[in-house]
């Protein structure tokens, strides 16, 4: 005669299983998505050199500064005459 009754889980038995379970899985998805997050993250570092937005250009700078009332129409046109470089004259402050 065989003993099977004295074997088997509980009904705490089987709750501990199931939450066991539940957890395992739940521990296993959670490293997949923070491994690839992390994975993901390096790649991305690697592809952009720098966080600093690009310099604007010289002839941008101007007119922002004229824009501002920094400098007047006068001065304006002529530094951008000597940022084209067509026939200004530079002065060397040195």
């Amino acid at each position: 005669m065989m003993f099977w009754y004295g074997h088997d889980p509980s009904g705490w038995g089987w709750f501990g299983m199931s939450v066991g379970m539940i957890l395992f899985w739940a521990a296993l998805i959670a490293f997949g998505v923070l491994l690839f997050r992390a994975l993901s993250r390096s790649f991305d570092a690697r592809a952009t050199p720098s966080d600093s937005p690009p310099r604007p250009a010289p002839e941008q700078l101007l007119a922002e500064r004229f824009a501002r009332g920094e400098i007047d129409e006068e001065e304006y046109h002529r530094r951008l005459t000597v940022l084209r470089g067509a026939g200004g004259t530079r002065l060397d402050k040195s």
